[in-house]
């Protein structure tokens, strides 16, 4: 007996069902999956795993932000967005041109104190990104061979901190073995000074701008006048190496502009050229 002819009733019918019922489903997820996408915040697009890692993080090291105090991050989406929104600043020091990345003020002021002075490195990298572009653009800019040379801490400074900020920075920027300029002591103006009985010794040999040096009364950089930073400054600094050089300049804060200035004096002494000095951030002049 022939046997019946059924498979011609179910299976060419399933199929283009099948493909429709698909085509309608990646139709209507279309739209969602592309608004879903455009309304993940800057920053967090494409990093799931770094917000599952700060949420876990935060259950055995709790952490706020240092710009409005919102749970679980050190520096929120929101205070992130606005401090890239913030505008850069130029100023001019001994004649070179200063591009700092910030104003030296509010959150940038809150942040470069946190980095600093309680050595918060879960907070810089909002401070670091744009001053080391403008350090990439310093370099593209200048002549090929150009150096780049750290505008040294004080040695009070580091020696609490423990590091100095301008290599964060330079790492950043690609720059990984960028020299420092040398600190060396400045001499005391004083009855019988230079030599012979009865001359000041100078201070210690450690001693720079910001430091406690002997004969003085102890204070920092910062609680001086800015005649008294001049005097604590200049001939502190040496730059080695760099007869003929073209030179870029890079300090954390700059707010006289005193020290920096004197980094400029160190250059141009040993023959050199500063070409661009780069900052963190500046104070508005």
């Amino acid at each position: 007996m022939p046997t019946p002819q059924t498979r011609s009733v179910v299976l060419p019918s399933a199929v283009p069902l099948a493909d429709t019922a698909l085509a309608a489903t990646a139709r209507a997820a279309t739209p969602r999956a592309a608004t879903a996408r455009a309304a993940t915040p800057a920053g967090g697009r494409g990093r799931p795993w770094a917000d599952a890692a700060a949420a876990v993080l935060a259950l055995v090291l709790p952490v706020a932000c240092v710009g409005c105090g919102a749970p679980d991050r050190a520096l929120c989406r929101a205070c992130r967005s606005a401090l890239d929104a913030l505008p850069g600043r130029t100023r001019l020091v001994a004649g070179v041109r200063l591009d700092a990345a910030h104003e030296y003020d509010g959150l940038v002021r809150t942040l470069v104190l946190e980095w600093k002075l309680r050595g918060r490195v879960d907070v810089v990298s909002g401070l670091t990104r744009r001053t080391a572009d403008l350090v990439r653009a310093a370099l593209a800019a200048a002549p090929v061979g150009t150096l780049v040379l750290r505008v040294p801490p004080s040695s009070r400074g580091h020696r609490r901190r423990g590091f100095d900020p301008v290599v964060a920075v330079l790492r950043r920027a690609g720059v990984r073995r960028a020299r420092g300029l040398r600190r060396v002591p400045v001499p005391q103006a004083g009855p019988g000074s230079d030599s012979g009985p009865g001359s000041d010794p100078g201070p210690a040999p450690d001693a720079g701008p910001g430091s406690a040096r002997a004969g003085t009364d102890g204070r920092g950089q910062k609680e001086r006048t800015a005649v008294e930073r001049v005097a604590a400054t200049v001939g502190s600094l040496v730059a080695d190496g760099v007869a003929d050089r073209d030179v870029v300049l890079v300090d954390d804060v700059v707010t006289t502009g005193v020290t920096m200035a004197e980094a400029v004096r160190a250059v141009r002494a040993a023959g050199g050229r500063v070409v661009r000095c780069v900052a963190v951030a500046t104070v508005e002049v």
